[in-house]
């Protein structure tokens, strides 16, 4: 979710950060600055802001800080402005709407995160590696196994964590191969994209989508074999350029700190109230979602409590006392406490200033051309090809944003370009970014790009598998 590369493509690519929340996004009644002074300072505020957070790496600001600056002084200017016209209400109204959409992403983000950074310290990440490396597999084999894992895990967990993980893996076994590692991670990558894209529990667009009402939970199933013919057809070209050696064996144990089996067997419980309580209390996701926040709290208020009268901790290895004694000390507030917060300020700036950017009656007229003066389906598969450049969460926030009045089967379809169109380039994705930082000189953006012409097939074959197995709802 961090180190996200972006480029400015003018004001459709300014569209990125809507805010959205079902029923209570809705704007109240606006008027029409898109002629008007303030609505040229909305715009040149935005593209200001976000041209600053792209330059993070160069001038080394957060990108955070002035996404969050942009959306203060936007909605300044825009209540300022309704206060001078006597009645800033609709003004105030449309902020709180877009605040409470960021607050229910944040909620929901915020779990996630605090189980992943639990999950982290417990060595469950380390133990799978471990594992992994022990088995003696082949690098073909291995190839296969990072994949179905990756496409597999990322339905449930943040496509950078699960990138991440899976490219320490392939680094760490193909330490002496080097084309091993870089065609791994590109496969990582792309069976990445494909598992979030067809479950809201594994990537920010159907995560928005969902919490938005437009799709129920089991209606993103739909697009499992779609994705999966995303993710195989580039997988099956590249095994033939996989090397067939084995690598060497690793012999470490694998340990795991006490109570990681039972934060294991805590994550579905707490997936599981959160989808129930979505389908059959119409609760929004981030009510289940703090509710094992709360499981999670109290295992962690256990484990502190107990740790003096423990015995050792889950492990498949060699005891080391050691390793779980300072569960005495074991505080689950310090694992929120070291979640990304500058990805999730970036998203309030970001949601927040193109929240305004509709209220002010831009976005209206994007969605005009978009959805009214072109095909829908060009349009979502335009806006897919975007997400190679750009952001695909924040993209689905624009579109949802401007609320087009599109069948199920085109909600699917966005949902499906969005989430696999980012693997077209390396800077396309989280999880495509964290790996050029993670193996730097060996996956490349060069590297991915020789791969761009069956990635970019397999990226309209699933487009077609969507329109024939999902033809039902269009």
């Amino acid at each position: 979710m961090n180190n996200k590369r972006f480029v400015w493509l003018g004001l459709l690519a300014m569209m990125p950060f809507a805010a959205i929340g079902g029923e209570s996004a809705v704007s109240p009644p606006s008027l029409d600055l898109t002629h008007h002074l303030i609505g040229y300072l909305a715009v040149a505020i935005t593209a200001l802001a976000y041209v600053t957070a792209m330059s993070e790496e160069v001038i080394e600001l957060k990108k955070s800080k002035p996404m969050v600056l942009g959306a203060a002084l936007v909605w300044f200017a825009i209540c300022v402005y309704y206060a001078i016209q006597g009645d800033p209400k609709p003004a105030v109204a449309a902020f709180e709407s877009n605040l409470l959409a960021y607050v229910e992403l944040l909620l929901f983000i915020l779990v996630s995160m605090a189980y992943l950074n639990a999950m982290e310290d417990r060595g469950i990440f380390d133990g799978l590696r471990t594992w992994l490396l022990n088995r003696g597999f082949s690098y073909r084999q291995l190839f296969w196994i990072t994949g179905i894992l990756a496409f597999v895990i990322s339905t449930v967990v943040s496509g950078l964590a699960v990138g991440l993980l899976m490219g320490a893996v392939a680094a760490a076994v193909g330490r002496s191969q080097p084309r091993f590692v870089a065609i791994s991670c590109v496969n990582i990558v792309v069976a990445t994209n494909a598992g979030g894209s067809f479950s809201p529990l594994g990537g920010i667009s159907t995560l928005f989508v969902w919490q938005s009402g437009i799709l129920e939970f089991t209606e993103f199933l739909n697009l499992a074999i779609p994705c999966l013919v995303n993710f195989l057809i580039p997988a099956l070209v590249m095994h033939f350029f996989v090397p067939r050696e084995i690598p060497p064996v690793s012999r470490r144990a694998i340990l795991l700190r006490r109570g990681s089996k039972r934060i294991i067997a805590l994550f579905p419980v707490t997936l599981a109230i959160t989808v129930c309580s979505d389908v059959f209390l119409k609760l929004p996701p981030a009510a289940g979602m703090m509710a094992g926040l709360a499981l999670l709290q109290f295992f962690s208020f256990y484990l502190s409590r107990t740790a003096a009268q423990a015995d050792g901790s889950d492990r498949l290895g060699d005891p080391q006392p050691a390793d779980w004694l300072d569960d005495r000390e074991y505080d689950i507030f310090q694992k929120i406490g070291n979640l990304e917060w500058d990805t999730l300020l970036f998203f309030y700036g970001a949601m927040m200033m193109i929240g305004a950017l509709g209220f002010v009656g831009y976005l209206d007229a994007i969605a005009q051309f978009l959805f009214g003066q072109i095909n829908p389906t060009l349009a979502n598969v335009w806006i897919g090809l975007s997400s190679a450049f750009i952001d695909n969460g924040t993209l689905m926030f624009a579109v949802l944003s401007m609320h087009p009045n599109l069948p199920i089967g085109q909600w699917l379809l966005l949902t499906l370009t969005l989430g696999v169109g980012g693997s077209l380039l390396a800077i396309g994705s989280a999880p495509g970014v964290g790996l050029l930082g993670q193996v730097k000189g060996v996956y490349t953006f060069g590297y991915h790009l020789r791969w761009f012409p069956i990635i970019l097939l397999s990226y309209f074959l699933s487009i077609a598998v969507h329109f024939w197995v999902n033809a039902r709802y269009f």
